[in-house]
């Protein structure tokens, strides 16, 4: 299920890159560039830790939603999809964490 609706997501995000600015607001976003998506991403990723301080479940499921979406919006301006982030989790699958990180160096 959750594979669907992030296939269908990055296709409809994909879609908006062509769309005016004014018929929809992820094709705003991406006409107003890295500066708008970066600043939406961040924004979304405080409103996250303020849900998750406040203990309510079903905000922070909103909010995690929301970062999702906006970080969904940067990897395709960015000519990636919620796939290579896949990948790269399939990839790490089985492998300590710290020995993960080592590897990056």
């Amino acid at each position: 299920m959750s594979n669907d609706i992030l296939q269908k997501l990055t296709e409809t995000i994909e879609a908006r890159k062509q769309a005016a600015p004014e018929s929809s607001y992820v094709a705003k976003l991406f006409s107003k560039g890295d500066d708008a998506i970066l600043k939406k991403v961040i924004e979304e990723a405080g409103e996250v830790l303020l849900a998750a301080k406040d203990g309510d479940k079903q905000h922070l499921t909103y909010e995690v939603a929301d970062l999702w979406f906006h970080t969904m919006v940067l990897l395709a301006h960015k000519g990636l999809s919620a796939d290579d982030v896949l990948q790269e989790l399939a990839r790490r699958e089985g492998v300590s964490g710290i020995v993960e990180k080592a590897s990056r160096k």
